[in-house]
């Protein structure tokens, strides 16, 4: 055999053994990817982000490693917790849910777990943002809109919180007419985007989920701070209570309503709390 010869032989042989080694390591990634799941499926968070890994260095085209791998990185942020290592932590799953957004940017589940992790870390704002992305792909989903509305009551909260307690006053939920002019004028212009925002999406998920008893839940606190924001106009303060007080017996109907359905089997058959056939 001649020299052109032998060296075309010998390329192919090699780009037989890489697709040979290639096909090998793209099933041995998908095994990963199985025993990943199952680990996770079992809350074993530690040992589903081992294989989600190794799955994603044997094969970072697989489809969903990355998602996984971001979703069990996930479980070891704490709620509320703002050391460096669970900012860490939360800060690598959102920058393995934003690799797998440079690829699909309407990919709505790593929109949501960013969202969800900014949330748990209290970065209210980036929460907010992605959870507007949500709904730029999808404005039907109520989750998100809900969300947004709890964000902005929560932040509209602290506020009046933060305000009365100046004062050494407490919040009365109806308004908190009381309070010197000046403290309220204080919440009034930090709270009046927030509370209006907030009022706007919750109607946007209350639309979209017409039996949604959280989102009511909220619609009736973010009415007893509107009152707040109304403080100059009685009437109007009045309306806001009413207003909330209509929302939180809506919400404790529904949910009742909710509960029942629940509670209900096939067919219609009614069972008890514990599954057991009425």
């Amino acid at each position: 055999m001649n020299g052109p010869a032998r060296i075309t032989a010998l390329t192919v042989a090699l780009a037989g053994m890489v697709l040979s080694m290639g096909g090998c390591n793209r099933l041995q990634a998908r095994d990963q990817l199985n025993k990943g799941v199952e680990a996770y499926k079992s809350a074993r968070y530690e040992e589903a982000i081992g294989h989600f890994q190794k799955a994603t260095e044997l094969d970072p085209s697989l489809p969903m490693a990355k998602s996984y791998l971001a979703t069990a990185l996930a479980q070891n942020v704490v709620p509320g917790l703002s050391t460096p290592e669970n900012l860490k932590n939360a800060q690598q799953a959102i920058s393995i849910f934003q690799e797998v957004l440079a690829k699909e940017p309407n990919d709505v589940n790593s929109l949501k777990q960013i969202a969800a992790i900014y949330f748990s870390i209290k970065k209210f704002d980036e929460a907010k943002d992605y959870q507007k992305k949500v709904l730029a792909v999808d404005p039907k989903d109520p989750e998100a809109a809900y969300t947004v509305g709890v964000i902005d009551w929560t932040l509209a909260h602290e506020n009046t919180l933060k305000a009365l307690a100046s004062v050494n006053m407490n919040d009365d939920g109806e308004g908190n007419v009381k309070a010197p002019k000046k403290v309220l004028q204080e919440i009034k212009e930090q709270n009046e985007p927030l509370v209006d925002e907030g009022i706007q999406y919750i109607n946007q998920a209350l639309a979209n989920r017409a039996n949604y008893d959280e989102a009511m839940s909220y619609a009736n606190l973010l009415y007893r701070r509107k009152a707040d924001v109304d403080y100059a106009d009685p009437a109007a303060v009045k309306a806001d209570v009413a207003a909330a007080k209509e929302w939180s017996s809506k919400a404790m109907g529904t949910r009742k309503t909710n509960e029942a359905k629940k509670d209900k089997g096939p067919g219609g058959i009614t069972m008890d709390s514990s599954g057991n056939l009425k």
